[in-house]
């Protein structure tokens, strides 16, 4: 049995896992969660996405940096995730 299929952990709301997901599986779950993060008051936000080829990364960050709600992005510190996590942080209300 895989972690994923047992992996019963309800993330905190300014997490959104996208491992093991395809980009196209992605790209809906991340544009919800940002609207939804935004409208919540949050300040910033988690998304891992994992290592892997690096593909999920790569357009994660590029949705990022096209967003209107989104100010700024950044790897994840190595406490954080490193490259398998991205921190965006929005723009002001």
């Amino acid at each position: 049995m895989s972690k994923k299929e047992y992996d019963t952990e309800i993330p905190p709301m300014n997490e959104l896992r996208l491992r093991h997901l395809t980009v196209d599986e992605a790209l809906p779950k991340l544009d919800l969660f940002l609207h939804d993060t935004y409208l919540a008051g949050l300040s910033q936000v988690r998304i891992i996405h994992g290592k892997g080829t690096g593909m999920l990364r790569e357009t994660v960050r590029r949705v990022l940096g096209k967003h209107p709600l989104v100010k700024a992005f950044r790897a994840g510190d190595k406490w954080e995730g490193g490259e398998g996590v991205t921190i965006a942080e929005f723009t002001e209300k």
